[in-house]
């Protein structure tokens, strides 16, 4: 079975079916000023929910919220697709397949780190016993692959950046849960698979003495959104309160970035039941958060993924402008720059 196929079926699996659709055209209608009375919204987004609760900041919002705890994009479009939320917390991927799975959803909120290269979120772990030094050293393992998720497209990423094609590769295909990568390392089923969180940290502290290794990849791997779907934009009363918590949600990201040590207590080892020491790695892995004012650069290189992707997977490419709502671009900035 080719990629392309294997790739399209995931997604139909993942996401479901949903009605045919045309992309919405950009949003012209200006944001209402104010959240009109008995505005509701349903949000995916669990680390802002707890930062926003131990800053305080949640006490600014106007309208009700319910949260859920949803994340990661295939469970957020699945929501979406049940009309059961509003807005999710995601990285760069999703909303490219929603579009190319008649889901209609925009990207209203952005941030990256700061310095990207020196803080990823992903390594490559490396088997114990595979030769891989190098990006170039991919050709010919076995990497695990998870189709319509960050860590697959950073593996066409890498491949790209090596000059290599996924049929120079062996692509096994394993979901990126839990501990299922470091598992596949260790057993010898791959050779290579994108590690993240605090998983880099405990594989090589318990495989590096039987020869695991790490390989850092050299990519931009940090992209992270909100994006909701389009009907919701269309209502003005949610659409409004979107904006406001935009503005939130760039604030809560500042107030992380300035009280680390308060945040490894309530979020990493209170919340997450993390180590101090798995805490204090991953802050250092993060580093600082940024919400960038405007978007030009992020199009960008969303516009690169989605041709990289559509060029791998047998999908049509499109315009990145269908999958950003372009009144929220400098919400989040003017929400720092009035400060904490």
């Amino acid at each position: 079975m080719t990629l392309a196929k294997t790739f399209k079926i995931a997604l139909f699996s993942l996401l479901g079916f949903g009605a045919i659709h045309n992309p919405a055209a950009a949003q012209d209608a200006p944001l209402l000023a104010k959240v009109p009375p008995g505005t509701v919204l349903t949000i995916g987004d669990p680390v802002t929910q707890k930062a926003l609760e131990v800053s305080g900041l949640d006490k600014e919002l106007t309208f009700e919220v319910k949260w859920a705890n949803i994340s990661g994009g295939p469970q957020t479009s699945e929501a979406f697709r049940a009309h059961a939320l509003d807005v999710g917390s995601v990285a760069e991927i999703p909303s490219i397949f929603a579009n190319w799975n008649n889901l209609p959803v925009r990207n209203i909120a952005y941030r990256e780190r700061r310095d990207p290269i020196a803080n990823p979120i992903y390594r490559f772990g490396i088997a114990p016993g595979a030769d891989v030094k190098t990006l170039a050293d991919f050709r010919g393992k076995r990497i695990a692959f998870s189709p319509g998720q960050a860590q697959g497209t950073l593996v066409l990423r890498a491949l790209h950046a090596a000059g290599l094609k996924s049929s120079d590769v062996t692509l096994v295909e394993l979901p990126s849960t839990g501990d299922v990568y470091p598992k596949a390392l260790a057993s010898k089923q791959v050779d290579i698979a994108p590690l993240g969180t605090v998983y880099i940290r405990r594989y090589i502290t318990q495989y590096g003495p039987d020869g695991a290794t790490l390989l850092e990849h050299g990519l931009r791997d940090d992209p992270s959104h909100l994006y909701a779907p389009q009907w919701v934009l269309d209502d003005p009363a949610k659409a409004a309160a979107l904006a406001e918590y935009v503005g939130l949600w760039a604030r809560a990201t500042e107030w992380v970035n300035r009280n680390p040590d308060l945040w490894i207590k309530e979020y990493y080892v209170g919340q997450q039941s993390l180590s101090q020491e798995d805490g204090e790695y991953l802050v250092k892995m993060t580093g600082e958060q940024i919400v960038p004012a405007d978007w030009s650069e992020v199009k960008k290189r969303h516009q690169e993924t989605i041709n990289l992707l559509a060029d791998e997977l047998g999908n049509k490419p499109f315009d990145v402008e269908q999958i950003f709502d372009n009144r929220f671009e400098k919400l989040g900035a003017a929400a720092l720059a009035k400060g904490l």
